[in-house]
This record gives C-alpha cells, sequence and structure tokens, in this order.
C-alpha cells in the first residue's frame, strides 16, 4: 500500500513571492490536494545575509490571500540546526574538510552541470591549509530517477559535479544537505518544484542514500522567464504578485501549467474545483516557459 502524500513547498525568504513562485506554489498544492495529500510549508532562511526582513511574512501573507492552505506549522529552516548537525555527524565517514577558494575551483577545467567540476584537491588532506568548507564524497556510478514530468534524469557525480558542499566556508549548512533532511522529517513523500532545481536531485540522491534515507518523487516544472530568457527572480527585478489580482493570475497560472479553465468564483472555490480536475500530464515537459506580463 502507498504511502499517503505529503508534498511541500519551501520558498526563501529573499523578497516578496513572485510569479515564478507562486507557479510552483500552486502547482504542488494542486498536486497534493489533488489526491487529498497533505502540504506542507517550510521557508528557507538559513542564509540570513540574503534573507529581507518581513519577506517571510509577506509570502505568508500572500499565499493565505490565494487560497493556498498548509497544513501543519510552518516549518523554519534556520530552527533546525540541530538536524542538521546530526546529519553531518553521520555522514562523517563520507565528509571530509576542503581549503580551496572559490577562485581555485573556478580555475578548474572541467565544467560540468552547475559550474566547475570540483577537482577533488582536498581529498586526500588540505596540505597544511585551514579548512573552509566540508565535502562529501561522490562516486563514479550514475544515479538516476524518473521525473514525473521531464523524464528520465542521470547523472555521474564524479563527472558532473563532483564532490560537493555539505557545509560552506561561512559555517552555513548547504542546501543539498538542509532540503534533504527537512524533506525526511516532514515525510515528504512527492516534491513538485522548479526545473532550475533539476540538476541538483541527483546530488539529494546521492545523500539520501547515504543518510539510508527515501527517496521522494519528483516532478519539475517549467521555469517562467521574462522575454530575455532570464529566469524571474528577485536579480531579474520580477514583480511581487499582488493579492488583489487572485482571480486573473490564477488562471494565468493554470493556464500555463495546461490545465482546464475554472468557473469564475473566489479563489477558493477555483481551487477546489481546479484540484478536482488536476491533470499532471497536461503540463508543458519544459524547461522553462516565458511569462508575458
Amino acid at each position: 500500500m502507498a504511502a499517503p502524500y505529503v508534498g511541500r513547498f519551501a520558498p526563501s525568504p529573499t523578497g516578496p513571492l513572485h510569479v515564478g513562485s507562486l507557479l510552483a506554489a500552486l502547482a504542488s498544492w494542486l498536486d497534493a490536494r489533488a489526491v487529498g495529500g497533505a502540504w506542507h510549508l517550510r521557508i528557507e532562511d538559513l542564509d540570513a545575509p540574503r534573507c529581507v526582513p518581513g519577506a517571510a511574512e509577506s509570502i505568508l501573507d500572500t499565499l493565505a490571500a490565494f487560497g493556498l492552505t498548509h497544513d501543519g506549522p510552518v516549518v523554519w529552516q534556520s530552527q533546525r540546526i540541530a538536524a542538521y548537525e546530526a546529519a553531518l555527524a553521520e555522514l562523517a565517514d563520507h565528509i571530509y574538510p576542503c581549503a580551496c577558494s572559490r577562485r581555485e575551483i573556478a580555475d578548474s577545467s572541467l565544467q560540468g552541470v552547475d559550474g566547475p567540476v570540483y577537482p577533488g584537491t582536498c581529498r586526500e588532506g588540505t596540505g597544511g591549509r585551514p579548512a573552509r568548507a566540508l565535502r562529501v564524497r561522490v562516486h563514479d556510478r550514475a544515479i538516476g530517477f524518473d521525473d514525473r514530468l521531464q523524464g528520465r534524469i542521470a547523472q555521474t557525480l564524479s563527472r558532473d559535479t563532483g564532490d560537493f558542499v555539505v557545509r560552506r566556508a561561512d559555517g552555513q549548512f548547504a542546501y543539498q544537505l538542509a532540503v534533504v533532511v527537512d524533506d525526511d522529517a516532514l515525510g515528504v513523500t512527492d516534491v513538485v518544484r522548479g526545473a532550475d532545481l533539476l540538476d541538483s536531485t541527483p546530488r539529494q540522491i546521492h545523500l539520501q542514500q547515504l543518510l539510508k534515507l527515501p527517496t521522494p518523487r519528483y516532478l519539475h516544472l517549467p521555469v517562467l522567464t521574462n522575454a530575455a530568457g532570464e529566469k524571474l527572480s528577485k536579480q531579474t527585478l520580477a514583480p511581487a504578485v499582488i493579492a488583489d489580482q487572485a482571480l486573473q493570475v490564477l488562471d494565468r497560472l493554470l493556464e500555463v501549467l495546461g490545465q482546464q479553465p475554472v468557473a469564475p468564483a473566489a479563489p477558493t472555490q477555483r481551487l477546489t474545483q481546479a484540484a478536482e480536475q488536476w491533470d499532471p500530464t497536461r503540463i508543458p515537459a519544459r524547461r522553462q516557459l516565458c511569462w508575458k506580463s
């Protein structure tokens, strides 16, 4: 018997919610509610210097205005440091200190899915240099998974990323580790998120395997871009979602997701109908879609 569906939405409070993030929130909510599943909300506020005061509260208010209700209390990554420390301790046999600077790594002649591939310089020791970060060892076996939308995805981490960071030089836990630990703590069975994170997934599966954690199912949505092909984000000046325009925005997002139109009604009623007729196979199987404002 399959485990009950548990989904989540995990925004970073680096600014107000924009339409690209709202697309991920809506799709993950519909995917959960369509099967009577739970939907959790996690605020990924680990990277304190990037967090904007008041942004988290603004995100919560916007989601509520759109009728995207969550189950259980909001999870704050900044309150889960002990869990990441425990995971790091479990990984003790698989991690090592690294003294390399970003510039040294950038000089690597090997290019992978996320930029320069770490060449393993400190695998056998730092040569007396002070450690900066902690890295996890990878292997040369392919790690693959079947994405519900994008199809079969596989990487050989030794070639595509190299040993990757689990604790940064500034002492912060890396996203890859935190998301794996947090998804397991919530019992997440299904992750619905943007395709900009598709290439991160094999690294997360690697950590799940080392920590003996289950691997969720994944569905990576097309990322919304502007006319120049840039991902909608704070950096590309994506405008904040306006709650007063909830009806129009919901209709447009459902159209982008390839879903059937819903009858005119309040946001919560539209969401109920959208969940009833939710069909993930109608989502365009692309990594990017242009959002015409």
